[in-house]
């Protein structure tokens, strides 16, 4: 493998560099000659990650899933939860990833 520094970025960095060496390899081949894939990738993994952590807080404070819940109701807490990442993960495909 070329690229051998992408097993070494994030998951949403690895999985945003899948997406082009199938759909725009063209493009990774001008940033491998611009020497710019490597900071690409760990930017976009860097984005998401973040993108990734405040939706999460965001959407539980939203619909109130709380620590209370998750004492409560741990099964409930862990479906809303498992729900919300979801949904997120959807979100950073659509708007990071997959472009």
């Amino acid at each position: 493998m070329k690229d051998e520094f992408v097993k070494n970025i994030g998951v949403w960095g690895q999985r945003h560099y899948a997406y082009l060496k199938k759909h725009s390899p063209t493009v990774i081949n001008v940033m491998r000659m611009k020497g710019t894939l490597e900071q690409y990738l760990r930017d976009i993994d860097q984005d998401a990650q973040e993108m990734f952590d405040l939706l999460m807080k965001q959407y539980a404070e939203i619909e109130g899933i709380t620590e209370q819940l998750k004492a409560e109701n741990q099964m409930d807490w862990v479906c809303k939860m498992n729900n919300i990442r979801d949904r997120i993960n959807e979100i950073i495909y659509k708007e990071l990833i997959y472009v």
